[in-house]
């Protein structure tokens, strides 16, 4: 069983060190057959280069073309080196890499083809505006797709052969997060989740999304639905 762990990283030079340390730090108490594979977005800062000198295998976009390409970039690498199992998680520090080596034998245990760690599951960390932000995300995924998740949005995602084989999409932007779930629903992919614990630093806060940013992953998830609903 071969294990890709895939971390999109877009100007994450002040952190990815420590990310890269604690998950091998994790990994080396496991007997996992892995590779950690970090896909540096079009970074303007040395993500790439820290990365490089941890010992990971790096990809590397000339530009920055988002979060959803450069998620499919690295699962793209996990399919095509025909690893079983592919991981992926968030390059700020927000996910404990226990939690994700969990994920990689709960897939297995749940016989999912897609398995999300949710951080609404058990909220606990999370602001309250956090809190209702991805909920509200969530809601509109089952809107227009009919997938019922608690965090549709979550970075920490794990990959089974099934779905690194068959799961593709078109969005390049966070967006990607619940048009992935659509696509698995298309496809009768057995989707699933697991409590994961949310880590916010003031450095990860900063990072991530904000609320206003919803709006925008809302709009195009719904012209993406309309669009197809028309055969465009």
């Amino acid at each position: 069983m071969r294990v890709a762990f895939v971390i999109p990283a877009y100007n994450e030079a002040t952190v990815i060190s420590n990310v890269l340390k604690d998950l091998k730090k994790a990994l080396a108490k496991t007997k996992l057959d892995y590779e950690i594979v970090v896909v540096d977005d079009g970074s303007s800062d040395k993500t790439g280069q820290i990365a490089k000198a941890e010992g990971v295998f790096v990809i590397s976009h000339i530009l920055n073309s988002g979060s959803g390409s450069a998620t499919a970039t690295g699962l793209s690498y996990a399919q095509q080196n025909g690893f079983d199992i592919a991981a992926t998680l968030d390059a700020d520090g927000q996910h404990d890499p226990s939690e994700v080596i969990m994920g990689v034998e709960l897939i297995q245990k749940k016989k999912a083809d897609l398995l999300i760690g949710s951080r609404l599951i058990n909220s606990k960390g999370m602001s309250k505006t956090k809190v209702a932000g991805n909920k509200g995300l969530s809601y509109i995924t089952f809107l227009l797709f009919g997938i019922n998740v608690t965090d549709s949005q979550s970075g920490m995602r794990i990959y089974s052969k099934k779905a690194l084989d068959s799961l593709k999409w078109k969005s390049s932007g966070y967006e990607f997060c619940s048009e992935m779930l659509w696509r698995a629903k298309q496809q009768n992919m057995k989707v699933d989740e697991y409590p994961i614990t949310a880590i916010y630093t003031d450095y990860s806060k900063a990072k991530g999304q904000n609320n206003w940013n919803s709006f925008n992953i809302i709009k195009s998830l719904l012209q993406r639905r309309i669009m197809e609903v028309f055969g465009e």
